[in-house]
């Protein structure tokens, strides 16, 4: 059951990056807009599900990791980026290269951290 879940959320974590990917183009200075846009949503989306899945909710292993792990996993892609900052290092744009690794980790912590603190706020009761 693991495996299939792993399989069923990797195949649509595959298509929602391609959509996106492809609905993103890149910048006439060759800036990666959409595999840098993938991957920050993704890191968002595991800080918040995996702690959600932790404090809020009871949920079966294989739905963790079918989403968490297959969907986020495949959504988000660390090769594209890597071949991309290697391509733009050979091009000669050093400081688009920069600037994209910086937004990329600093951009990936920084909403993981943000994730994972809105999965943390506890919703406040409405009082009549």
């Amino acid at each position: 059951m693991t495996v299939f879940a792993l399989a069923v959320g990797g195949f649509i974590g595959t298509l929602l990056r391609y959509g996106l990917g492809e609905s993103m183009p890149t910048l006439t200075n060759g800036f990666p807009v959409g595999v840098l846009a993938v991957n920050l949503v993704g890191c968002l989306v595991v800080g918040w599900f995996f702690t959600a899945a932790e404090v809020r909710w009871t949920l079966r292993p294989e739905v963790r990791l079918g989403f968490g792990v297959g969907t986020i996993g495949a959504f988000t892609t660390f090769s594209a980026f890597s071949v991309q900052t290697v391509e733009l290092i050979q091009d000669g744009r050093l400081a688009i290269a920069a600037l994209y690794v910086l937004l990329s980790a600093l951009g990936g912590l920084l909403l993981a951290y943000a994730g994972v603190c809105l999965a943390k706020v506890k919703k406040k009761e409405v009082t009549r």
